[in-house]
């Protein structure tokens, strides 16, 4: 984290292009984060192209056992970053699909639950399937005008499909896929999945189900089963099967090691890999072989990955340029800028790189605070040690900027802006305390950024950058 704060100068926000969204950091997408009391948070993603004449779809998705939304977004490797940002991708896959949709908006939505598992989630909770129907709906709702909805996830994402199959009789006629990537192990006739699957899929011939799975029966790890004996998703894939051919009439159509099997013109799909080897698939699944773009566009199924352009870099500073200006020379650049272009600069400037030596080595703050149980808890954040700023070490200027801007440029970095008790804590841990000395005239000008920023080196003089 980082301390991002205005300054002491307030600037007006400017009007969202959707309202609840702001600029995202990478190919111009607009982004909305939310987190909700009862440990749910969830990242949404729009087209840098949205526009509301277009049909809409909603593709939300939930994420796998012990993954963030952001590892499951994903990003390029790079020195040090967990391996989990490598294995979905699923950002650059919806990414692809806008590529080859291009008369659609495609909006995408990740959902976490506090602790990294749908299933201990749902357990906890005491009506948590109803509690699934209305993050849906609230969701729904961010988006303008009407959409139809795709309901997918991974691994123990699957819980969160289920719980919103278990909140209703029937599958609500917004819903218009519905994809489980080896992530269907909740099945259960006993609650009457597969029934409501069935006439759901029956009620309109433009509904589809997806299911991708392969035979984890044998595959272990140190040694031992992964899944017990009634386990899995090749199981509960089968389990699946049972049901539906009840009712339908399947097609059988092997590909090498792919077995997949249709019915309702295609419009279900149970695709099950045979895993010859024993390996875990679990993953590549979904991100090797392209599962949540197959199962959202028809796109082939199996490597090499389809969407690699659209993979976002990975989040970090990026080394100062050569041909960096210093802060004097950059405030003087923008003082006939309107709000809008200065804002635009401000981000340019600092995504490029543009910003002192002394801010890039973070300082580590810990906090303690007692959970509702009377247990003590310690969080520990990494902080800039000042205010960002934009220029060199011998030449810089702390930069005043609006939230959104702010947001961007934390995305970028991989950071997050920094709640009022994280302030707190950042001014109580700090070695040089400064008197606040605020201006009242002309407080949005570039002058009185340059001015302020002069009061606090006066005040700072004697003590050491960073």
């Amino acid at each position: 984290m980082w301390n991002a704060l205005l300054l002491s100068t307030a600037i007006a926000l400017g009007a969202p292009p959707v309202a609840g969204f702001r600029e995202g950091p990478h190919f111009g997408e607009l982004v909305r984060e939310q987190g909700w009391p009862l440990g749910v948070r969830a990242i949404a993603n729009l087209p840098a192209n949205f526009d509301p004449k277009k049909p809409t779809r909603l593709v939300l998705y939930a994420t796998p056992n012990g993954n963030t939304i952001e590892q499951t977004l994903g990003c390029a490797t790079g020195d040090g970053l967990d391996w989990h940002f490598d294995i979905q991708h699923v950002a650059a896959q919806v990414r692809q699909l806008r590529a080859v949709k291009p008369k659609e908006n495609i909006v995408f939505v990740v959902v976490e639950a506090e602790g990294l598992s749908w299933p201990a989630w749902k357990r906890r909770q005491a009506d948590g399937p109803a509690k699934i129907r209305s993050l849906v709906d609230e969701i729904r709702g961010w988006i303008p005008g009407e959409s139809s909805l795709v309901l997918s996830g991974h691994s123990g994402g699957g819980s969160f499909l289920f719980g919103f199959l278990d909140s209703i009789d029937a599958i609500p006629p917004f819903v218009e896929r519905i994809v489980f990537l080896d992530a269907n192990y909740s099945y259960s006739d006993a609650d009457r999945h597969g029934e409501k699957l069935l006439a759901w899929l029956k009620a309109d011939a433009a509904r589809k189900l997806f299911v991708v799975a392969y035979d984890d029966r044998k595959i272990t790890l140190n040694g031992k089963l992964v899944v017990g004996p009634d386990g899995g998703t090749y199981r509960a894939t089968e389990r699946m099967h049972a049901r539906f051919v009840k009712d339908a009439a399947f097609d059988e159509k092997p590909a090498g090691d792919v077995r997949v099997r249709t019915a309702l013109d295609g419009r279900l799909s149970l695709l099950v890999h045979a895993n010859p080897k024993n390996l875990i698939l679990h993953t590549a699944l979904v991100g090797e072989m392209n599962g949540l773009l197959h199962a959202l566009d028809g796109s082939p199924f199996g490597g090499p990955r389809a969407y690699a352009k659209w993979v976002q870099p990975v989040p970090g500073i990026p080394k100062r340029p050569a041909d960096a200006v210093g802060g004097t020379e950059f405030i003087r650049s923008i003082e006939k800028l309107n709000r809008t272009e200065r804002e635009e600069a401000i981000a340019r400037e600092v995504l490029r790189g543009n910003i002192p030596e002394f801010l890039r080595s973070f300082r580590k703050v810990e906090t303690k605070i007692k959970d509702a149980a009377g247990k003590e808890r310690v969080a520990v954040v990494e902080v800039m040690p000042d205010y960002l700023a934009i220029g060199s070490d011998a030449d810089f200027v702390r930069m005043p900027m609006n939230p959104l801007t702010a947001a961007r440029i934390a995305d970028a970095f991989g950071c997050a802006l920094p709640t009022r008790k994280i302030v707190d804590e950042i001014y109580r841990t700090s070695t040089v305390k400064l008197a606040p000395k605020p201006l009242t005239k002309d407080r949005e000008a570039p002058a009185t950024f340059l001015q302020h920023n002069a009061i606090i080196e006066d005040q700072r003089a004697g003590s050491d950058l960073g």
